[in-house]
């Protein structure tokens, strides 16, 4: 018996030991790739960068690629243009993802399960299947070469009614009826009383939201034909063609371009998982 007793702290030890080292592991599989790319963007131009075997600690680490990207090309006015469309995207779709979800999650009527699945079912259709009906819209609308035609295809999405109408399922209804009591209306509970209690799933739709914002190339690339009006994955693209695919530079321009994003998981980390598991809770 004392020498079971003693296996099982034994066990317990070497299973959490492996458990951190297969997670090390996965960690410095997924970093690995951001890791060589920093690694790239530091390294001077005396330097082999397609060497064998590959280095990953550059020899003469340097700054200047970062700042001949900012000096040579117009990569501020990208920035702002990617600022500017993402921070749309983002507060446009939270607000009408809400707006879609709040009737689907706290009224009833009828056809609303079946309005609800329809709008599940659109995930299953590509975005290439859209992009020319959006297109002629956008054309249609004058939106071409402004912020709101780069918008547009991304105001609302089924995952994010999806997701805000879940996070309403688990607020109680008697919150609802005692707002109504107090002589609050149906935007008012919607606003006051349900959007305070769902910050969780909120900030979990904002960070997907301005991650998909910020790395869309496809879209962007399609109404936008004004170089004033590029963003970051149009610039990035063009990177390589005005410097002569110079791998440095190249690299040194998607670390900036990844800094905001890196800067909002950071600030909202600490709400994410919490908003992420909100779906798993009630259906």
């Amino acid at each position: 018996m004392a020498k079971q007793k003693k296996q099982a702290p034994n066990r317990k030890i070497v299973k959490k030991i492996s458990l951190y080292i297969l997670l090390i592991a996965v960690t410095l599989f997924m970093i690995g790739p951001f890791l060589w790319l920093l690694s790239t963007a530091l390294k001077s131009g005396s330097e082999n960068i397609f060497q064998y075997p590959p280095k990953l600690l550059p020899e003469e680490p340097t700054l200047s690629n970062f700042s001949t990207v900012m000096e040579v090309f117009p990569f501020w006015r990208y920035l702002f243009n990617s600022a500017v469309v993402a921070v749309l995207t983002v507060v446009l779709n939270v607000l009408f993802c809400s707006l879609a979800a709040y009737p689907l999650a706290r009224m009833n009527f009828k056809g609303k399960n079946i309005i609800f699945v329809l709008i599940i079912a659109t995930m299953m259709i590509p975005f290439q299947l859209l992009m020319i009906p959006v297109y002629i819209i956008s054309l249609k609308l004058g939106l071409q070469n402004t912020y709101l035609g780069m918008v547009l295809p991304h105001v609302t999405t089924a995952f994010g009614v999806f997701l805000m109408r879940q996070a309403f399922m688990t607020v109680p209804k008697s919150l609802d009826e005692s707002a109504r009591m107090d002589g609050a209306n149906s935007f008012q509970i919607w606003l006051r009383v349900l959007m305070p209690l769902v910050k969780p799933a909120m900030v979990t739709l904002t960070i997907f939201t301005f991650v998909s914002a910020w790395g869309d190339f496809l879209w962007p690339l399609i109404i936008v034909n004004d170089n004033d009006m590029y963003t970051l994955p149009l610039g990035l693209n063009m990177l390589s063609g005005t410097f002569t695919s110079d791998w440095r530079l190249i690299a040194a321009g998607a670390i900036i371009s990844m800094i905001p994003i890196i800067t909002i998981f950071l600030l909202l980390q600490r709400f994410f998982i919490g908003g992420a598991m909100k779906g798993a809770i009630k259906g």
